[in-house]
């Protein structure tokens, strides 16, 4: 099982100063040299909620580029990119570029996105998204696959479309598609998915009722569901370091390094592929203790 760390490329949620970019590059660099296998980066806008400042943040597949060139051997991925932000075509060829880049380290991750002001403050539709998300899969994972598809469809075109030149695996980046445990979106994922993410997970057990759907769904459409990989994203939260719990957590993984690292081991005896943190607060201490948990973990498996 790998294990990864959610790098945070946003305003800082109290005083709303940026990250400068060599602080993000130095997060990473450092997650490297600690062991972690993945690092993965949000593609939002902007957060906004009413009565409180707009919350900047930086233009994720920049930022990932940046990052797949000061890296060296951690996969890189995108947790998870929004379909409606990018014409599907485009992102495929920008996938490729960027598995590239990084030298065939590259997970794309997509979802069909959620947050209606960003959409609304740059012009992108918001209705239909998981109709438009099917139809981007349909040229996506052909293009990714290979390098070639010709689609015509009700939200998007691509007639005759081309990715070269190819990047550095014959079969493109895997494509990991991310979602909480809908119907549609669990179809979806069965029919055109490597990989499977769903988030913010606490314990082990809290993944096994969206599991469980996901393997349904893959039963519906006649797919072994141990050839659909899955990941998970876990909420990591250091109640000795913040006194309140974070609102987007319904059930977070708190505890000791030591409960830190049994919580990783039980994730591989479930079979789950890879698990990536989210630490809140996102401090260097917060992911001091899961650097120390990752590595008792290690010695764990020894």
């Amino acid at each position: 099982m790998k294990i990864g760390l959610l790098i945070f490329i946003a305003n800082d949620r109290e005083n709303y100063s940026k990250r400068p970019y060599d602080s993000i590059r130095a997060v990473a660099q450092q997650a490297e040299r600690d062991g972690f296998d993945s690092i993965w980066l949000p593609d939002h806008l902007f957060y906004r909620t009413p009565g409180e400042p707009t919350r900047g943040i930086w233009e994720c597949w920049t930022m990932l580029s940046a990052l797949a060139e000061a890296t060296h051997r951690m996969e890189i991925g995108t947790l998870v990119t929004c379909n409606s932000f990018r014409n599907p075509a485009i992102l495929a060829k920008m996938a490729t570029t960027v598995d590239e880049i990084s030298h065939g380290r590259l997970i794309l991750g997509v979802g069909a996105g959620w947050n209606e002001p960003e959409y609304q403050a740059f012009g992108l539709p918001f209705d239909r998204r998981v109709d438009r998300f099917e139809e981007a899969l349909k040229i996506l994972k052909p293009l990714l696959r290979e390098g070639h598809v010709d689609f015509a469809g009700k939200y998007y075109q691509a007639r005759n479309c081309e990715i070269v030149p190819r990047g550095p695996r014959s079969q493109g980046p895997p494509l990991m598609v991310g979602s909480e445990g809908g119907p549609r979106m669990l179809k979806l994922t069965a029919q055109y998915a490597d990989l499977w993410n769903t988030g913010y997970m606490g314990k082990p057990e809290t993944l096994a009722d969206r599991r469980a759907r996901l393997e349904a769904a893959c039963h519906k459409i006649g797919r072994d569901p141990a050839t659909l990989g899955v990941t998970a994203l876990i909420g990591l939260w250091f109640p000795d370091l913040q006194t309140k719990k974070p609102k987007f957590f319904d059930n977070p993984l708190t505890g000791t390094v030591q409960e830190i690292a049994t919580a990783m081991r039980g994730y591989k005896e479930l079979g789950v592929r890879h698990i990536m943190f989210q630490c809140e607060p996102y401090i260097p201490e917060a992911v001091q203790q899961l650097t120390e948990a990752l590595k008792l973990y290690h010695r764990m498996e020894r």
